[in-house]
């Protein structure tokens, strides 16, 4: 089969030893991997096609291919890594729930603790911290989950301290990280699919590979969508039969187009939080109106948003404190249930200096309930409330995409479909490199294809390119690598061509 005609038949395929190798790697590399990407479904056209006149596909399509070619050499060892960690990552929230259950999990009792006595007991285990937060437990048998700052855990994370709520007995302390609370097992595991433990610069790997991760769904998408077939059914449906590149390219393409939707949504929630791509969407976010609101926490009215890490060791039973009269925890989260934060799951972040208790619910599998509240320390009453139904639609999107990337908005459904998604991916680059090593030597794509195609098509193309490029950094230098390797490879195969011609 050509790759520079999308009508034309595939020849049937030569065993390995048959074949005659290529004369040129540098030219022939490219049409290598490109066949991997845009080969025919399982079952192919009639061998005698009616010709079709060339149209804006015709003209399209050799570049979709190049840039797919080239995409799934160079960007797919990151996707793998990406996409193996990712899978780990998924599976991380039931092995947290196994390796965790002494401290998450107990006998459920008849009778519940004080929230304020809870603390206290986790001061107890822990007098050199200080405590910030605490999650009640969210369901019978769930620990009380106190967290601390505290000098021997990172800057960045807390020291939880897990109460029996009904016997008041310290099942274990662990460091909890983000508002997730992820513990050390699924934070390691998170760090490796972020960064590679590497810090700022391992950013650049998962950047890059959300990048472009949508960029080579969707080419593979219009390049299996343009095959011709017999029927509809091998579009969806592997073909089985003996192991062949078909059959590998078949499997590539049809499970391709299932998982589609899903690889294009990983990777618009994973540029979110990137770094790069990441800045530009907050300043169109912000731009548009869809800022996360936030909400008033300090007492008398000021301006002030609410954090974590706001709580300064107080007391909170009660009475008076250095900061002055406090209800206390038990009456601050009542006060919370009255005005309407009724959800099992809830943290509350304790007052310091001129702030009230800000009590958030943090349930986030559908439906969501993300409200909060501040209560004033001093009488209970209501400061400031955040509804999440008055989050601008924009800010809601993105709070429903981030939580279905790390595997929460569904629960376990969403970290099964997270697990699918995974496997999906790394299948279908497995795939691609096998069919680029039976498929070897192929002819190249031509080089050159844009003069082809018409300015009023390019032109636009180019534009939307440059765009493209500009507002997700990673993937316009990435580009530009390419564009500057194919041209060095262009001109080393006809420097080998005037040599001959001599």
């Amino acid at each position: 089969m050509t790759i520079d005609d999308p009508a034309r038949p595939e020849t049937p395929e030569a065993p390995p030893s048959e074949r005659t190798p290529s004369t040129s790697s540098a030219q022939h590399a490219p049409a290598e991997t490109a066949e991997t990407t845009a080969g025919t479904a399982g079952t192919e056209a009639p061998s005698t096609p009616t010709p079709r006149k060339a149209g804006t596909w015709s003209a399209l399509r050799p570049l979709v291919l190049r840039l797919h070619f080239y995409a799934g050499v160079l960007i797919a060892p990151f996707l793998l890594v990406a996409a193996a960690s990712g899978l780990l990552y998924a599976l991380s929230y039931p092995a947290e729930k196994f390796f965790y259950a002494h401290e998450l999990e107990v006998p459920v009792g008849e009778t519940t603790l004080p929230l304020s006595r809870q603390v206290d007991i986790a001061r107890e285990a822990n007098p050199d911290g200080t405590v910030t937060a605490v999650w009640p437990g969210a369901e019978p048998g769930a620990t009380t989950r106190v967290l601390m700052a505290d000098p021997d855990v990172a800057e960045d994370a807390s020291l939880a301290v897990f109460v029996d709520p009904y016997t008041g007995e310290v099942r274990g302390q662990l460091p909890s990280y983000g508002s997730s609370g992820a513990l050390p097992l699924r934070t390691w595991i998170d760090g490796l699919h972020r960064d590679l433990h590497l810090g700022e610069f391992g950013r650049n790997y998962s950047e890059l590979a959300a990048s472009w991760l949508w960029v080579i769904a969707l080419g593979g998408l219009l390049l299996w969508l343009g095959r011709r077939r017999r029927n509809r059914r091998a579009l969806f449906v592997p073909e089985g039969g003996p192991a062949s590149r078909r059959r590998t390219l078949s499997w590539h393409g049809s499970v391709g187009l299932w998982a589609v939707t899903g690889l294009v949504l990983l990777s618009a929630t994973g540029l979110t939080w990137s770094k790069y791509a990441g800045e530009n969407i907050g300043v169109v976010q912000d731009g548009l109106g869809g800022a996360t609101p936030t909400l008033t926490a300090t007492v008398g009215g000021a301006a002030g948003g609410s954090s974590e890490h706001e709580g300064h060791g107080g007391g909170h039973t009660g009475g008076t404190t250095a900061q002055g009269p406090d209800i206390g925890l038990d009456r601050a989260l009542e006060a919370a249930r009255a005005a309407g934060i009724d959800s099992p799951k809830v943290s509350v972040v304790l007052p310091g200096e001129g702030k009230g208790y800000v009590v958030k619910e943090t349930d986030a599998q559908f439906p969501l309930q993300l409200d909060s509240v501040a209560v004033d320390p001093a009488d209970g009453e209501v400061l400031d409330r955040l509804s999440f139904a008055d989050y601008p639609l924009l800010a809601k999107l993105t709070r429903i995409g981030i939580d279905a990337h790390m595997g929460v908005f569904l629960g376990l459904f969403n970290q099964l479909a997270l697990a699918v998604l995974a496997l999906a991916l790394i299948l279908l680059i497995l795939w691609g490199y096998r069919m680029w090593w039976l498929r070897r030597p192929g002819r190249p794509a031509a080089r050159g294809a844009w003069r082809k195609v018409p300015v009023t098509m390019l032109l636009p193309l180019l534009a939307v390119t440059a765009a493209v490029g500009w507002f997700v950094p990673l993937l316009g230098l990435s580009l530009l690598l390419f564009l500057t390797v194919d041209l060095a490879l262009g001109l080393v195969s006809r420097a080998r061509g005037t040599t001959r011609a001599s």
